[in-house]
């Protein structure tokens, strides 16, 4: 089958009013899910294939393909609007979305979220049609040394999302590394920090702790001072993000969408941490990056664009190797073989209707989710203006019974709550809560890729420079570092010279 004959196919099997019906029918569950606290992407896409199964292929897969899409944006409706990330990988996006709702700015947070969302999706599934092929051969040179040297490198951007004291930032970050240890030790099988609870071998739930570090600190805050944020939440409005905003904003997107393309096709890495990696290279490189962390309409277009780059190129190894680029992925695979369909160089060659239809798919996808994505947030935006004491203990609610709903574990509540108390403490203290959270994300990765390369070298640290891919991930870790000891010292001079200026002024009012 030549290209033009598979294009065409391919364009008769998505020009079907079915296929277009089940596309959209999973970008609006998607949507839905993410918009649950605790209801992930992965947990909407693990629910939804059972029902491909008695579908044509190509309807089944579009199916889940949209739950895919609709599940990262979703995320970030109440990640913006209740301080409760929807989805792991909508965590970023809570550190200015929500200071932007309190504001007042709900609806340009939501608009801003939307419209990067579907800008970064759509590169991401270009990305994929056009580099599958090279990204999926690049992807295979990644080893447990060239995984440690980039999460190593991704590190660094804890500086970046620290707010006002890198100090803390460091601080909660070694909190967030310590508690990633707890549970089965993956390599030699031995018992970390579990104190004999059983239920402490598989480690802390990552969605329990999520929840428990963003949303309940705001709960607690609310209950030991109910009035300060009644009038809040009742003055949370709906406005429209200005051309002008967005424009200023497009390069962040672009450059999220990059990061998040390559963090996709690079199995295992996920959309998490590429949104936190996407925010902070934005703040280090924006004009107004005093502003990110209390309401920046740039760090919402950054973590959406980061988050939503990821979600074509994890089908990159997948579709080209068969090997799956994240855990939705790895789902998707089961819908794959049950149609009788091995994903693989094989697939381009015996279906190639089929990966030309989802190509064009993934691109009306883009579309369906600024359609139905727009409808949501004129819905889900409402809930901002909800009166305080009804949305928190709603809030209180979902985030129970969303936790609970992961693996019907009182144990993953028990964590969420004893996370809450701790997420604020660290609200009291003004320590922050993202360096935390990557910490823990990329924690597991980090320790797994270092022992798998002392393995494999059999104690040899000349394995993490084997090659040119380490030694560029060396090179920008040294050079990330560099920038940040700038940028400290700059910042420590200016507040300085500030001190100075409010003692000179406070002198001459004196006089």
């Amino acid at each position: 089958m030549t290209f033009v004959e598979a294009l065409s196919a391919g364009f008769i099997l998505v020009a079907q009013w079915q296929s277009l019906l089940f596309l959209a029918l999973g970008v609006f569950i998607g949507v839905v899910a993410g918009a649950i606290p605790g209801m992930s992407a992965t947990m909407a896409v693990a629910l939804t294939l059972p029902f491909t199964f008695a579908l044509q292929p190509i309807f089944g897969i579009l199916l889940l393909l949209g739950v895919y899409k609709g599940g990262i944006f979703g995320g970030s409706i109440p990640a913006i609007l209740i301080k409760t990330p929807g989805t792991p990988a909508s965590s970023a996006t809570v550190l200015d979305g929500y200071p932007l709702a309190e504001q007042g700015r709900a609806g340009e947070a939501l608009s801003m979220a939307l419209y990067a969302s579907c800008l970064a999706d759509f590169i991401s599934n270009i990305s994929l049609i056009v580099f599958a092929a090279w990204l999926a051969s690049f992807a295979l040179n990644f080893g447990p040394p060239e995984m440690f040297t980039l999460i190593f490198f991704s590190l660094t951007i804890i500086a970046g999302v620290s707010g006002d004291s890198l100090l803390k930032g460091v601080v909660a970050a070694t909190l967030g590394l310590l508690l990633s240890t707890i549970g089965l030790d993956f390599i030699g099988g031995t018992e970390r920090f579990t104190f004999g609870s059983i239920d402490m071998r598989g480690g802390l739930n990552f969605v329990a702790v999520l929840i428990g570090l963003f949303a309940l600190p705001e709960i607690i805050s609310y209950i030991r001072n109910p009035g300060h944020k009644d009038l809040q939440v009742r003055t949370i409005g709906y406005s429209k993000l200005s051309w002008f905003d967005f424009k200023r904003c497009l390069k962040s997107i672009f450059r999220g969408s990059a990061i998040g393309v390559f963090m996709g096709a690079i199995p295992g890495i996920g959309a998490a941490p590429s949104a936190f990696l996407s925010y902070s290279e934005a703040r280090r490189a924006s004009p107004n990056r005093d502003k990110f962390g209390k309401g920046e309409l740039e760090g919402v277009a950054a973590a959406e664009a980061g988050n939503n780059g990821v979600a074509g190129a994890t089908l990159i190894p997948l579709l080209s190797l068969g090997i799956p680029g994240d855990v939705i992925t790895a789902i998707i695979i089961g819908a794959f073989m049950v149609h009788n369909l091995t994903p693989g160089p094989l697939l381009f060659q015996n279906n190639a209707d089929i990966v030309y239809a989802l190509f064009l798919g993934l691109i009306a996808s883009s579309f369906l989710l600024l359609i139905i994505g727009s409808v949501a947030i004129r819905a889900f935006r409402y809930i901002a203006d909800v009166p305080a004491n009804l949305l928190f203990p709603g809030v209180l609610v979902l985030c129970i019974f969303g936790v609970f709903a992961i693996n019907n574990s009182i144990f993953d509540v028990a964590v969420m709550l004893v996370m809450g108390v701790v997420g604020y403490v660290m609200l009291l203290l003004r320590f922050p809560a993202a360096p935390f959270l990557i910490a823990f994300i990329l924690g597991p990765m980090l320790e797994n890729s270092f022992r798998q390369s002392m393995l494999m070298s059999r104690g040899d640290f000349e394995i993490f420079a084997r090659g040119p891919i380490t030694i560029l991930f060396w090179c920008l870790t040294a050079v990330s570092v560099v920038l940040i000891i700038r940028s400290t010292l700059r910042e420590a001079r200016q507040k300085r010279e500030r001190g100075k200026a409010a003692e000179k002024a406070a002198k001459g009012t004196a006089g």
